[in-house]
């Protein structure tokens, strides 16, 4: 599966887009949407296909991420929250996850459950709910086609 466009849209508003590099909130070297890389400079200016082009290449990753790891269907309005939740985590601690255990033994309202449980630091709460109201299909069905 592939990220949809309405995924893509919430990833993109939950995580922002800067094209100038700047120090995230745990001091490391970011830029574009979430993008992070111990090279680049702050101060530093992307334009927007560099933006978009990088985005792509990180995207691929998470994707490939849970392709990999999901071992039961999902819907796509799952998948993209799981992408967005990769996405901020990173793809070993979703790999490793209990979420994950619990998505592959088909129990997803348990699994919506263990987005509660990722809300560290607090600011992360507001993104946390969003993603599992996105992963539980609640709101979120009728922007699928």
């Amino acid at each position: 599966m592939k990220i949809s466009q309405h995924g893509l849209d919430l990833l993109i508003a939950r995580e922002g887009k800067r094209n100038t590099v700047y120090l995230d909130t745990v001091g490391k070297p970011t830029v574009g949407v979430g993008h992070m890389d111990e090279s680049l400079v702050v101060g530093d200016v992307w334009t927007d296909e560099q933006v978009e082009a990088t985005l792509q290449a990180d995207l691929a990753r998470f994707e490939d991420a849970i392709n990999d790891s999901v071992t039961v269907g999902l819907e796509p309005y799952q998948f993209d929250a799981l992408v967005s939740f990769a996405f901020n985590v990173g793809v070993g601690a979703f790999k490793s996850s209990t979420l994950l255990k619990k998505i592959n033994l088909h129990r997803f309202e348990e699994a919506a459950l263990q987005f509660d449980r990722w809300n560290i630091p607090a600011e992360i709460t507001r993104r946390r709910n969003g993603e599992r109201e996105q992963f539980a299909g609640r709101h979120f069905v009728a922007q699928y086609p």
